[in-house]
């Protein structure tokens, strides 16, 4: 036993030796230098204790006698590091102050340390038996009574901080150190004769290494993470130890050796990875029950989110899934628009977040976010965490992060998810936090969020999929029904729209003709021609609207429309133009484009009910096609695909009217759909149609009593720029093609 203890003792003072070594190339503050003379005191004390078992008569003595000082030195070192861990002192949580003795507990152990200090250096190992035992009886008591003040100032220091993360860090500490202190005082029982396999060195060095840790650290969630994958190597030591013991007690030993470790090595190998599992289980779920939970509710989203191909399915999924998971309080998904100007709130639990983000006020923000981005740690760093100048010049760059994360509101201290769609688009942002602690989540369970983010951002790509494929069978649909209608509706029309007009000739010619019979004849004939415009327009919608696509000038196009509908213009209303030169041309059919224009400007101008203002803006820009583009990618002349990478070209216009409620809005696009007591509830779906056909998409934004504004966005050419402004009516109408 004596040859095991002083082997393994000394194992554990070099192991010592190695911690404070590495904490000073850490850092040269205060704690460090006191966690640096505690680990050396008891490095020390290991090795002495193991050269006293291994010497013998007078240089045992000598290590008994600094084993015997080194004892003494120990409680004095840890009470000025348990100190210096703790913050200030300051009044507790209910407004009391700490206890004298907290305060005045490094005097009292000094007050002890000297007498003490001076009976181990006595020669009282030559006194009686009853002098010997009354010594190592005083050490013992001194020694076991200054740590357990030193663990319980520790843990009443940090009971009394106002941060619920520092209080949750000392009580962690306090407890690892509580047991490493019950084990290692029974090395102690070694003055009084009595040894004991030395399991208190091992959890000392155990307990110094979580200690160490945990000075580095800014994070306590980090430090529960390295206890638990702590916990679990043990765990598989102890049982890999377990196994070679087996094999080697119960089976044989020296010649049969290298076979019973190359079985115990098979044996391992076969259990370590169920055993592994079972045991990280049952210690996550024991120990580290919220990291357990919220590991197992990401998982079952995960598995939800797999099968929704709705965004507003995807959205109440995650927020229904993180809220069950009771590790956040708070949580919002923003969604980008399609005009890349800001993060449109789709759904939160918690908190009222902001309703809108504007890209500009975030923009410091979403240049450092990647996958995901802390904001409280952002905090922590300005708040003075970083030291020198260095340090400082760091913070200052920090700052107009932290002003950023103001824009989000009540999550300002949030952890931010980036959610990517193809192409590493950023197409959206999920905001979580949890408002009862500080530090709340590790970096594991931050990388767990953003597999959830990532499994959105497919969910997403999934959805504009699946809307394309529903477009695809909607058309398909149209298209067969409107073959029908073709025969079924324009043929009777022609022969209802015929037979009244021959009665009109007939009847209507003489002097005598009834007025009645004139008026009901007038109203068959202009029924059925809007019901044949109807029908006209409902097979327009049907047939695909490619046309003839070419590349055409988007500047001469718009002023052409503007100039057509010059003659529907009062004094009243307005149309101006704001448009970019040069600008890339766009494949498109000319005719096509117009159509679109005279629908979208018509309609703003009857909005506006003939008074305001129109105006009408072109812009290009780069862009992810997965980003803008709802159909399918056309392609090249050489019939070869569009980069994902292209050119954008953005025809808006933007009118003064009353704006569109919601309710409206998401109905826009749907064909029948209509505010008129005219319309056909088809002249937007037509549009949309055509841009998308075309390879491009249109939007609308719009809000109450600020107006409308529809945004085309088309492929840009790479081959022409706009060409110069036309002088002319005649050149302006040449220009369009």
């Amino acid at each position: 036993m004596g040859d095991i203890r002083a082997r393994t003792t000394l194992f554990c003072g070099v192991i010592a030796f190695a911690i404070a070594l590495s904490m000073l190339l850490r850092g040269r503050r205060m704690q460090h230098w006191l966690f640096a003379a505690f680990s050396t005191c008891l490095a020390f004390w290991y090795v002495s204790q193991s050269l006293a078992d291994l010497m013998q008569d007078a240089q045992k003595m000598v290590f008994e006698r600094a084993t015997a000082v080194l004892t003494v030195m120990l409680p004095q070192f840890a009470v000025h590091l348990f100190r210096s861990i703790t913050p200030e002192e300051g009044p507790r949580d209910d407004g009391k102050a700490l206890p004298p003795s907290t305060a005045r507990l490094p005097r009292i152990a000094a007050a002890l340390g000297v007498p003490m200090l001076a009976v181990v250096l006595t020669p009282y190992q030559n006194a009686s038996a009853a002098v010997r035992a009354l010594v190592l009886g005083a050490v013992y008591s001194y020694v076991f009574g200054l740590l357990a003040a030193a663990l319980i100032s520790l843990w009443r220091r940090g009971q009394a901080s106002p941060s619920r993360a520092i209080r949750d860090r000392i009580r962690f500490l306090a407890a690892v150190g509580a047991l490493a202190m019950t084990f290692t005082l029974a090395d102690f029982v070694s003055f009084l004769g009595v040894y004991l396999p030395p399991i208190g060195a091992v959890l000392a060095i155990i307990f110094l290494f979580v200690l160490a840790e945990s000075l580095t650290r800014s994070r306590l969630a980090d430090l529960y993470e390295l206890s638990g994958r702590l916990l679990v190597s043990t765990a598989l030591a102890f049982a890999l130890a377990g196994i070679f013991y087996v094999f080697i007690t119960y089976i044989g030993r020296f010649g049969a050796m290298y076979l019973n470790a190359v079985l115990a090595a098979i044996v391992f190998l076969v259990l370590f990875e169920p055993l592994e599992h079972e045991v990280e289980t049952r210690i996550n779920r024991f120990f580290f029950r919220e990291r357990y939970d919220l590991e197992t509710s990401v998982l079952e989203l995960r598995r939800r989110l797999a099968h929704t191909l709705e965004n507003e399915e995807m959205i109440q999924v995650v927020l229904a899934g993180l809220e069950r998971s009771r590790r956040v309080t708070s949580c919002a998904v923003y969604l980008r628009d399609l005009d890349d100007a800001g993060f449109d709130l789709v759904g939160s639990v918690g908190a009222h977040p902001r309703p809108r983000l504007e890209a500009l006020a975030m923009r410091p923000l979403l240049e450092r976010l990647g996958l995901s981005l802390s904001l409280e740690e952002i905090a922590h760093e300005i708040e003075g965490e970083r030291d020198g100048k260095d340090g400082n010049a760091a913070r200052e760059g920090l700052v107009p992060l932290l002003t950023a994360a103001e824009a989000l509101g009540p999550l300002n201290s949030s952890v931010v998810l980036a959610i990517r769609g193809d192409g590493e688009e950023l197409v959206g942002l999920l905001l979580v936090a949890d408002d009862r602690v500080r530090d709340a989540f590790t970096p594991e369970e931050i990388s767990l969020l953003e597999t959830v983010a990532a499994q959105m951002g497919v969910a997403i790509a999934n959805s504009r999929i699946y809307a394309r494929m529903k477009e695809r069978d909607r058309l398909a649909a149209l298209g067969s029904m409107a073959a029908g209608l073709a025969h079924e509706v324009k043929n009777p029309l022609g022969a209802i729209k015929g037979a009244a007009q021959l009665l009109e000739e007939v009847g209507g010619s003489g002097a005598d003709a009834d007025a009645t019979t004139k008026e009901f004849l007038g109203i068959i004939l202009e029924e059925t021609d809007r019901l044949n415009r109807v029908v006209g327009s409902f097979l327009d919608y049907a047939r695909p609207h490619a046309g003839n696509p070419i590349p055409v000038d988007i500047n001469a196009a718009v002023r052409r429309t503007v100039q057509i509908l010059s003659s529907q213009q009062t004094e009243e209303t307005e149309v101006k133009l704001d448009l970019s030169d040069p600008l890339p041309r766009a494949r498109i059919d000319p005719e096509k484009l117009r159509q679109v224009l005279l629908n979208l400007v018509q309609n703003a101008i009857q909005a506006m009910d003939g008074r305001g203002c129109v105006t009408i803006t072109t812009a290009h820009r780069r862009a992810s096609r997965s980003a803008w583009v709802t159909a399918p990618p056309p392609s090249d002349r050489n019939g070869a695909s569009r980069p994902d990478d292209a050119e954008v070209v953005e025809i808006s216009v933007h009118d003064t009217g009353p704006g569109i409620s919601q309710k409206v809005l998401k109905n826009l696009f749907v064909p029948f759909f209509t505010t008129k007591e005219q319309g056909t509830g088809l002249g937007l779906a037509i549009s949309q149609s055509i841009v998308q056909n075309a390879g491009g998409s249109i939007h609308v934004q719009s809000q109450t009593g600020f107006g409308t504004k529809f945004v085309i966005s088309l492929p840009g050419g790479e081959d022409a720029l706009a060409t110069p402004i036309p002088t002319t009516g005649a050149e302006l109408a040449s220009r369009v093609t």
